[in-house]
């Protein structure tokens, strides 16, 4: 049943296939397994995709298709999730990274507007980088627990429901 559910939401491999970014994969894209919908395949996706999607670098999408292959994870979630980050939930969230971090570090928050081009980055990140970066990399990796262990304990909840539920899938 859960399986059912995430393959209605999940692209197409070959789209992910044909994706100019994730070519530089090659050949490591036709692994079956990363394909495969499992409890544990779609937990360590999610625990994937919500890690990098807190992290602020560019190609988000092919560090979490890397780190999906490298722990064999389910490749279209993990990059999918990625997208929780967007031009529209960027600042916010970042903003939160940042007060978690300041919080953290103990330093004081300092004033600032969020733009999310070039000049901003060189110009401003330069005097909030630390709490910034200790913010994102606690919310990547708390996010990316909490989602994993959330995922299993669904997964499982669902299957021994349906279980209990079936008399001639009770032993």
């Amino acid at each position: 049943m859960p399986r059912k559910f995430f393959q209605r939401f999940l692209p197409h491999p070959h789209k992910i296939k044909e994706n100019k970014v994730l070519q530089i994969f090659g050949d490591w894209l036709h692994e079956p397994s990363l394909w495969h919908l499992s409890r544990r395949s779609v937990a360590g996706a999610f625990a994937v995709g919500l890690f990098f999607a807190w992290m602020p670098v560019p190609f988000q999408m092919a560090l979490a298709a890397g780190a999906a292959i490298l722990l064999g994870t389910n490749l279209p979630l993990s990059v999918v999730l990625v997208w929780i980050t967007n031009p529209l939930t960027i600042p916010p969230m970042f903003y939160f990274a940042y007060t978690v971090g300041t919080w953290i570090v103990g330093e004081p928050a300092s004033d600032f507007n969020f733009e999310l081009t070039m000049d901003w980055l060189f110009n401003e990140l330069s005097a909030i980088w630390k709490p910034f970066l200790v913010g994102c990399f606690t919310l990547a990796t708390t996010s990316s627990l909490i989602g994993y262990i959330t995922v299993e304990g669904i997964w499982r909840y669902m299957v021994l429901s349906k279980r209990a539920s079936s008399p001639h899938l009770k032993k």
